[in-house]
């Protein structure tokens, strides 16, 4: 009995690896985002502890990077913030380019709720955050309250185990997704700086010989990684945003590869008289060798996500996080700055993402998720007003460090808090509890 049930276990693992990598993708950022939520706890803790000269240390560390002659020194929060992010941003464009082509955004029928639902998600944040600040030199930061964080969002609708439909993940993924999108072309088109025409041009002929590759069908992890350097460089040294390099160089890894028919049956090796054990072990020898045809743009994100989601991601919170509240600016944290982050995230994201579903719903252009109330989509919004990563990414491109930023912070950092309580709730009462596992 015992050894009967291990034969069909074997190969289960690597079959369900091949077939529900969505279902990876989620855990991953289920789990990311407890890792986040400890970090950002972390920080906060230690940056107002007798301790916090030590944390403020850490972020202003210097690290040098030196070629020949060229030495460049920034402290490690820097490096974190446009380098290691860009490799985040990396990730995000992959998905990104999958979600397009192959995904749930593969066709105007199946994107047009969520490219509606995300449309109003960033529009209304944005407008009830200039409301508060119009006309002040503060207003820079209308872009902080647009952005959803996939990892927190996704992590506290697992909470919800087997209550939650896959069309509403599904949904709340593609509209993550698009957000994704909006945040960074605002990035690229409105917090860059002074630009460099011939390093621009640099980065461009640049991507054109990783497209080039691309197309051609190469699919080097390490040609890539070298290109992706001098892409960084050089946008980084045109003005541009250099994390945006990360998002560009998504966009010419190829999501098809070519595999030679007979070599792939070859390979398979499965011989239909081979009896019960000899197909068993085929199965599973069939799932890797799949997994080793997948196109590169699987095999990066795959392989990329476990360390953007446990490493470069939490470094970041623990270096951006952390809010001193009696530092510099402390008794003024409740400015027009936090109130319109906070109101812009927590009510100007379920607002504008349901109404622009009711929308988008009542004109004909998209129909609800099979199965999902539209109470539910309000509870998705809220959670879309879990801004965390993005928020303060943007945050820090608009007001640089200083007392303005941590009223930033304080508004992203509490909206986020209480848009998840309330996104819980409302999904915990509108969606009737499911048998069968955890969906």
């Amino acid at each position: 009995m015992s050894r009967k049930k291990s034969r069909t276990d074997r190969p289960t693992h690597p079959v369900r690896r091949l077939l529900t990598p969505i279902e990876e993708f989620l855990q991953t950022e289920a789990l990311g985002g407890v890792v986040l939520i400890t970090t950002a706890v972390i920080a906060l803790l230690w940056a107002n502890s007798p301790w916090a000269d030590a944390y403020e240390a850490l972020r202003k560390f210097p690290i040098a990077i030196t070629f020949g002659d060229f030495t460049l020194v920034e402290p490690f929060a820097y490096w974190v913030n446009d380098l290691l992010m860009a490799i985040f941003f990396f990730l995000v464009g992959l998905e990104i380019k999958r979600e397009l082509l192959v995904g749930e955004l593969a066709g105007w029928k199946k994107a047009a709720l969520p490219v509606a639902a995300a449309v109003g998600g960033m529009v209304v944040p944005a407008g009830i955050y200039l409301a508060f600040t119009f006309g002040t030199p503060e207003a820079v930061g209308w872009g902080v309250p647009m952005a959803t964080d996939i990892a927190f969002a996704v992590g506290v609708l697992a909470l919800l185990g087997a209550r939650v439909p896959v069309a509403l993940k599904v949904f709340l993924l593609a509209l993550a997704i698009i957000d994704d999108l909006g945040a960074v072309l605002v990035i690229a088109l409105f917090y860059t700086g002074e630009l460099n025409s011939g390093y621009l041009a640099l980065a461009a002929v640049t991507w054109v010989v990783a497209f080039a590759y691309g197309g051609f069908g190469g699919g080097r992890a390490a040609v890539f990684a070298a290109i992706g350097l001098v892409l960084w460089f050089f946008t980084f040294e045109s003005g541009v945003h250099a994390t945006v390099a990360g998002v560009a160089l998504a966009f010419t890894v190829p999501i098809a590869r070519n595999v030679d028919r007979r070599t792939l049956v070859q390979e398979l090796g499965m011989r239909p008289s081979g009896g019960f054990e000899q197909v068993e072990i085929s199965i599973g020898h069939a799932a890797d060798v799949l997994l080793a045809a997948r196109s590169p743009l699987h095999r990066f994100e795959h392989a990329l996500a476990p360390y953007v989601a446990y490493l470069i991601m939490p470094l970041f919170a623990l270096l951006n996080a952390g809010i001193s509240f009696g530092g510099e600016g402390g008794g003024s944290m409740f400015s027009t700055v936090m109130i319109g982050a906070f109101l812009g995230l927590l009510l100007g994201k379920p607002l504008g993402i349901l109404g622009a579903s009711w929308l988008a719903q009542a004109t004909g252009i998209a129909r609800l998720p099979e199965g999902v109330p539209l109470t539910a989509l309000l509870g998705v919004g809220f959670l879309a007003g879990i801004g965390f990563t993005m928020s303060l990414f943007i945050g820090a491109l608009a007001f640089g460090d200083g007392p303005v930023l941590d009223q930033a912070k304080l508004g992203v950092l509490l909206a986020s808090l209480l848009a998840a309580l309330a996104g819980l709730a409302i999904l915990y009462r509108a969606l009737p509890e499911r048998g069968g596992g955890t969906g």
